[in-house]
C-alpha cells in the first residue's frame, strides 16, 4: 500500500465517521511564540483545546499535517540518518474530537482502520500482531481494548507516566495516553534480529511477552509503535492535583512513515516509497549506488548509506520550509533551516561531491509532493534557487572547514558514538563558524558524532568579541605602516635577504576561496610583536578601489599571524598582524573569515548598482569620486551639484533595492582594456588599469572595471539602505549606505524608534504621524490663546487677579471666578498665571458656554518645594461644592455640577495652603 493511499484512506475514514477533513496548517505556527514550528497535529488546535477558540467546522476533525523537528525540545537532528525511523520533516495522521467521542469512540475508530479489510478502506493488519500499552491507571482503557478489540490483557501492557501519560504543559489539559504497536518481525520482510540479541522478546514463535521482554523489544526495534491516542482528561493544578474536564477530549498521531514502511513491509521508514525516489535521485547525480538495503558485511565501506538518507530527508524539510516561508538566517527557524541545509550539503561532501547536490533532490521532493501540497508547485522556483544558492555559499568554505574540523576532532569514534574524547575549544569553535560558515549546532552535531563535546561557553565569548571587534573596527586596529616605509623593507627569505623586488608575486587566490594551504616565500618583523608575511599564494585581499583589507589568519606548525591589514608592496600582497610563535618557511593555511569576506563583498557590489542608480536618476553627469567598502558600511562619493532631493534618494534606494531583489548573476570575466570600453563597462576616472582588465556585469544593471570581491549574485546583498547624503567638497556629494545584517539593524532600530515614540504619544505605528500633526495644532491654538490671554483684557484680568493675592506667609494665594470659554481656556489663563505668580497658589473657578463648571488649581514649582500640590488642594476644596477632582503636581481639575458653589470652593483654598503649610513644618 502506497503513502498516498494510506494517506487518503485515513482522511476518507474519517470523513465519513463525521470528521471535517482539516488542511495542514503551516509549519510556522500562527501565533504561537512558544513553538519554532509545528511539530505535531494538534499544533493548529491548541487554542481549541485550551479552550480558547471555538471551530467553525464542528467538534470533530481529522488532518494529515506536516511536521519539522529540529529545534527546541523536539530535536531529532543528530539522529535523522543514523537510524530507520528519526526525521527533521514527516506527516502526522490524526484524529481530533472536542469535547464530543472520548475513549469508547477513539479506540473503536483505531482498531477497525488498522484491522479492518483493505476491500472497505481500511490497512488490513492482522490483528494478531497488535500489541497494544496503557497508562497503568487507565483500567477503562484497558478495560474498552478487551472488550472492542478482543485483545486478551496479555497483550496489554500498563506503562508509567513517562511513556503513557501527555500533558501539554506543566499545568493544563493532559491526560492518560495509550498506543497501538505492531510486530514487525512478522510484518517486514527483511527483518533482523540485532547481533548477539537474546532473551523472550527474540523468540519468533512466541505469541505471548512478558511486559520487560515487550519493553525491551519495543526499545530494539521489533514492536514498533504506529499511533498515540491521547484522552485528554484532566486539567493539572499548580499542586499537581489533577482535576476532571468538563469535556474530555481527543488527540491521536499515526505517523504517515511509519505505517508506510509497516505497509511496504521494510523495517525502515528510507525504504518506503515516501524515500525511495528521493534515494534513487542522489544516486543518479552522486553517482554512487545506495547500498543501505545491503547486509553490513557486503557494504562498501567508503559509502555511508547514511549520508543518502540524510540528504533525502533534509531535501524534504528544505523544501517545506521554504515553501512555508521560512529563509535561511542566522537566528530563529531561518538559523534551523539554514543548520539543516548546511549538514545535508555536509554529507553531500561525504559522498564526494564539491557542488550542488541538495537541490536536485528538493526538485524531486517537489515533483513527489507537489500534487498532495500544492505551495511546493507554486514556490517551486523560490525553493530551488534558494537552496541552489545556499549550497553554493557553503561550498566555497566547506572544504577548508572539514579539514579544520578534522584536525580539531581526530575521528577516534564510529559515528554515534557518546564516548566523549574531548572537548573543542569555543575559539575554534567560532573559527569554524566565522571563517567556514559552520553553524554552532552543525559543528556541535559532528562533534557529538565523532564523541566530542564543545565549549559553548568559549563560543559565545569569542562571538561577543567579534561583534564588539567590528562596531569598533576603526578604533580597535594597530596603527598602520606608512606605504614609504613598508616600500623601503628588506625581507627575510629562504634564500637570505631580499628586497621587495626580489621576490615571487603570489597569486591572489581571494576571488574564488577564502582559504589556501600555501608556503611562505619572504618575512619582515615588524615592532610590537608584528609581522608582514608574503605568500606564494593569498587569498588575502590588499586595499584597492576602495575595498579595505581582508583580516584573517596565517597559521603554520606552531606559529600563527593574526592579520589586521594587507598592503600591495610592488605588486606583492603582504599580510600583516600579530604573531605568536616563531616563523618559518614551511606550508602554513591562509584564512579569511567568510562572514566578515561576505559583508564586504555585499558593500561592493551594492556600490556598483548604486553608481548605476545614481547616473539614471540624477544623470549622466555623475561619476564616482571616491569610495569605501567595508564589511559594515559603504561610503560613495560622486559629482553633483547641490544636495540630493529626499524624492530622488527614495527612488535611487528603490532602484538598488529592486536590483538586489532582482536575483541577478554578478558575471566576471577578463579581457582587453579596448574591448572592454567598447562593451560599455565604466573605467573609474583617476584609476591605473593594465592591458587586460576584470569586468564586473551584473546584466542589464551594471559593467565596471573593478578588481575587488563581490557576491555571486545580487540577492546575496539582501537589502539596502542609504544612511546619510551629505557634501564633502564643492561639487562631490557622499552617500553613505549599509546593506545585509547591518541594513537590517538599522532598520530594526528605526523600527524601535517608531515605537518608542508611538507610546509616548499614545498612538499607534500607523497614527503616530497624524497624531503629531494634531499635537502640532494643539500647540499653536495653545500659544494663540496664550497670547490672547496675556494681551488686552486677558493681561487686565492677568494683573487684576495677581493684584488681589492674599499672602499666607510668603506664599501669594489666589482665588477667583474668571470668565473662559472652554476648559482648555481656562487651563491657558492658569498657566499664565501660575507663570507670573511667583511664589503662590491659584485657584480659578469657571463656568463655561455649554453650562457646566470646573475648578482649576495651579502651583508654582517652588511652592510645590514647600509641600503644596495641585491634585491634594484641588480634591480638598471641591469637596467643599460636593465636586471631585484630581490632576498633576502642578496643575489640577475638579467638575463643579452646581455653579453658584463654586465660591464656597473658593472660600476653602487659604486654608487648605494654610494647612498644606503647617504639614511641611510651616506657620502662617
Amino acid at each position: 500500500m502506497q503513502a498516498t493511499e494510506i494517506r487518503n484512506s485515513f482522511l476518507e475514514y474519517f470523513r465519513r465517521h463525521a470528521h471535517s477533513v482539516r488542511p495542514s496548517s503551516s509549519l510556522v505556527p500562527a501565533d504561537d511564540p512558544t513553538l519554532l514550528f509545528t511539530n505535531a497535529g494538534m499544533v493548529q488546535f491548541k487554542k481549541v483545546f485550551l479552550g480558547l477558540e471555538e471551530t467553525d467546522f464542528g467538534r470533530r476533525a481529522a488532518t494529515s499535517q506536516k511536521c519539522v523537528r529540529a529545534g527546541g525540545k523536539h530535536n531529532d537532528l543528530e539522529q535523522v540518518g543514523h537510524t530507520a525511523r528519526h526525521h527533521t520533516f514527516f506527516e502526522m495522521l490524526g484524529n481530533f474530537s472536542f469535547g464530543d467521542y472520548f475513549k469508547r469512540e477513539a479506540i473503536r475508530f483505531a482498531w477497525e482502520w488498522v484491522t479492518g479489510s483493505r476491500d472497505t478502506g481500511n490497512l488490513g493488519i492482522d490483528p494478531g500482531y497488535i500489541r497494544v500499552s496503557v497508562y497503568r491507571e487507565d483500567d477503562e482503557a484497558r478495560a474498552l481494548w478487551r472488550e472492542i478489540a478482543g485483545i486478551p490483557d496479555s497483550r496489554i501492557y500498563g506503562l508509567g507516566e513517562k511513556d503513557n501519560f501527555w500533558q501539554m504543559a506543566d499545568t493544563g489539559p493532559c491526560g492518560p495516553c495509550s498506543e497501538i504497536y505492531v510486530d514487525l518481525a512478522h510484518l517486514a520482510a527483511d527483518w533482523a534480529f540485532p547481533e548477539e540479541a537474546s532473551g523472550e522478546w527474540t523468540e519468533l514463535d512466541r505469541e505471548e511477552f512478558s511486559q520487560d521482554a515487550f519493553v525491551e523489544g519495543a526499545e530494539a526495534g521489533r514492536f514498533l509503535e504506529i499511533w498515540n491516542l491521547v484522552f485528554m482528561q484532566f486539567d493539572r493544578q499548580p499542586d499537581g492535583t489533577l482535576v476532571p474536564l468538563p469535556k474530555p477530549s481527543v488527540d491521536t498521531g499515526a505517523g504517515l512513515e511509519r505505517i508506510a514502511a509497516v505497509l511496504q513491509r521494510v523495517t525502515n521508514n528510507f525504504h518506503t516509497d515516501l524515500f525511495s525516489p528521493l534515494i534513487a535521485r542522489i544516486e543518479q547525480v552522486v553517482g554512487l549506488p545506495y547500498e543501505g538495503r545491503l547486509p553490513v558485511s557486503v557494504r562498501s565501506a567508503q559509502v555511508d548509506p547514511a549520508a543518502f538518507r540524510v540528504l533525502a530527508d533534509h531535501a524534504r524539510a528544505v523544501a517545506f520550509l521554504l515553501a512555508d516561508g521560512v529563509f535561511p538566517a542566522n537566528e530563529g527557524r531561518g538559523y534551523v533551516l539554514r543548520r539543516i541545509l548546511r549538514r545535508a550539503v555536509r554529507h553531500a561532501y561525504l559522498l564526494g561531491r564539491r557542488q550542488p547536490t541538495l537541490a536536485p533532490v528538493v526538485e524531486c521532493v517537489i515533483e513527489t509532493m507537489g500534487d498532495v501540497y500544492p505551495e511546493l508547485l507554486h514556490r517551486s522556483a523560490h525553493i530551488l534557487e534558494t537552496t541552489r544558492a545556499e549550497e553554493d555559499r557553503f561550498f566555497a568554505t566547506i572544504e577548508g572547514g572539514m579539514r579544520r574540523f578534522d584536525e580539531l576532532a581526530p575521528h577516534h569514534t564510529t559515528q554515534g558514538s557518546t564516548a566523549l574524547r574531548g572537548t573543542i575549544s569555543g575559539e575554534d569553535v567560532f573559527r569554524l563558524y566565522d571563517t567556514y560558515g559552520f553553524p554552532l549546532d552543525l559543528t556541535e552535531l559532528m562533534a557529538r558524532e565523532r564523541g566530542y563535546t564543545i565549549d559553548i561557553a568559549g563560543f559565545d565569548n569569542a562571538l561577543k568579541a567579534q561583534r564588539s571587534q567590528s562596531q569598533e573596527d576603526r578604533k580597535a586596529r594597530k596603527p598602520g605602516v606608512s606605504m614609504d616605509a613598508a616600500l623601503s623593507w628588506s625581507w627575510r627569505t629562504p634564500q637570505g635577504e631580499a628586497d621587495t623586488a626580489g621576490t615571487a608575486i603570489p597569486s591572489f587566490v581571494g576571488y574564488n576561496t577564502v582559504e589556501i594551504e600555501t608556503q611562505v616565500t619572504a618575512i619582515r618583523h615588524l615592532p610590537e610583536g608584528r609581522i608582514a608575511v608574503l605568500l606564494n599564494e593569498t587569498p588575502f585581499y590588499a586595499e584597492s578601489g576602495g575595498q579595505s583589507s581582508d583580516h584573517g589568519e596565517i597559521v603554520g606548525n606552531g606559529w600563527r599571524v593574526d592579520v589586521d591589514d594587507v598592503r600591495k608592496l610592488y605588486g606583492r600582497s603582504a599580510a600583516i598582524g600579530r604573531l605568536t610563535g616563531t616563523p618559518d618557511f614551511g606550508i602554513v593555511i591562509a584564512r579569511v573569515p567568510a562572514v566578515r569576506r561576505h559583508d564586504t563583498e555585499r558593500n561592493h557590489t551594492a556600490t556598483h548598482l548604486l553608481h548605476a542608480a545614481l547616473r539614471d536618476v540624477l544623470g549622466d553627469h555623475v561619476h564616482q569620486a571616491g569610495s569605501l567598502v567595508a564589511p559594515d558600511r559603504l561610503r560613495f562619493d560622486f559629482t553633483h551639484h547641490g544636495p540630493v532631493r529626499a524624492e530622488a534618494l527614495r527612488e535611487i534606494e528603490d532602484r538598488v533595492n529592486s536590483g538586489i531583489w532582482a536575483a541577478v548573476d554578478v558575471e566576471v570575466e577578463e579581457k582587453p582594456y579596448q574591448e572592454a570600453l567598447a562593451d560599455g563597462a565604466m573605467a573609474l576616472f583617476g584609476e591605473k588599469y593594465g592591458e587586460v582588465v576584470r569586468v564586473v556585469r551584473i546584466s542589464g544593471l551594471s559593467v565596471e572595471l573593478c578588481g575587488g570581491t563581490h557576491v555571486r549574485n545580487t540577492s546575496e546583498i539582501s537589502i539596502f539602505r542609504i544612511v546619510s547624503e551629505s557634501g564633502v567638497a564643492a561639487g562631490v556629494r557622499r552617500l553613505e549606505a549599509a546593506t545585509g545584517p547591518r541594513a537590517f539593524a538599522l532598520l530594526r532600530d528605526a523600527e524601535r524608534i517608531l515605537a518608542e515614540v508611538s507610546d509616548v504619544l499614545k498612538a499607534t505605528p500607523e497614527t503616530v504621524v497624524k497624531r503629531a500633526h494634531l499635537l502640532v495644532e494643539e500647540r499653536r491654538a495653545f500659544e494663540k490663546r496664550l497670547g490672547e490671554a496675556t494681551k488686552g483684557g486677558g493681561g487686565d484680568l492677568v494683573r487684576r487677579l495677581l493684584e488681589e493675592a492674599q499672602p499666607v506667609d510668603d506664599v501669594k494665594v489666589i482665588g477667583a471666578v474668571v470668565p473662559a470659554e472652554d476648559a482648555r481656556a481656562l487651563q491657558s489663563l492658569g498657566d499664565v498665571v501660575r507663570e507670573q505668580l511667583g511664589t503662590g497658589v491659584a485657584g480659578l473657578g469657571a463656568t463655561f458656554a455649554d453650562g457646566k463648571s470646573a475648578l482649576l488649581v495651579v502651583v508654582t514649582d517652588d511652592a510645590r518645594t514647600r509641600g503644596l500640590r495641585a491634585d491634594v488642594l484641588v480634591r480638598e476644596i471641591a469637596s467643599a461644592a460636593g465636586g471631585r477632582g484630581g490632576g498633576k503636581p502642578h496643575m489640577a481639575q475638579a467638575g463643579i455640577r452646581d455653579a453658584s458653589r463654586i465660591p464656597d470652593a473658593l472660600s476653602a483654598l487659604l486654608p487648605a495652603v494654610r494647612s498644606g503649610l503647617h504639614g511641611t513644618g510651616q506657620t502662617s
